[in-house]
């Protein structure tokens, strides 16, 4: 049966009887409510590990892009260093301690007194350790903290003493105690 709009259509010779009929057996197979099949689950499959891969690949290259910008802050610290470090010599063994080891440095009375004083800072550079003014340790720090050896014009932290002092308070001493 068919529309007596495509039989116009087809005696005017606009159409072909084919697709006349295949039009035909789309719009009885939508009566009937035969919709295409949804995609099968080997493509559901194919989709969710094409999405892990994606995910994953990002993933790799946030860590790529994270391992790059440590290298370059890494590389900027040692121009830093090179560029601003203290030219030292002397014969008195300034001390400190990196970690859990004890090193030193060759240093004369006026880096000594500039160390002790915090006008100069020990910064780890290589295999060993350079002098470099207190400003530029800043910029140091803010690029990788690890390589700050000592510092003494940082602020040290509070004193443990004072924290036990508080909490002993709320244990108040009887007057009648006699020692």
């Amino acid at each position: 049966m068919r529309n007596p709009l495509q039989d116009q259509l087809l005696k005017a010779g606009l159409v072909k009887k084919g697709k006349v009929d295949q039009v035909a057996r789309e719009q009885s197979k939508q009566r009937q409510g035969k919709a295409p099949a949804g995609p099968s689950s080997e493509q559901i499959e194919a989709q969710r590990l094409q999405a892990e891969r994606a995910e994953r690949d990002r993933a790799l290259a946030a860590e790529r892009n994270a391992q790059a910008r440590a290298g370059e802050l890494r590389a900027q610290a040692r121009q830093i260093i090179d560029a601003h470090k203290v030219e030292r010599s002397g014969d008195i063994a300034y001390r400190f301690a990196d970690g859990q080891r004890i090193a030193s440095l060759w240093v004369d009375a006026r880096l000594r007194a500039q160390l002790a004083s915090g006008a100069l800072v020990i910064v780890r550079h290589g295999e060993g350790y350079e002098l470099v003014p207190r400003a530029v340790a800043g910029k140091l720090d803010e690029r990788d903290p690890g390589l700050i050896v000592l510092d003494h014009g940082r602020a040290e932290p509070a004193s443990t003493a004072d924290d036990d002092d508080a909490y002993y308070r709320q244990f108040p001493v009887p007057d009648d105690l006699i020692w």
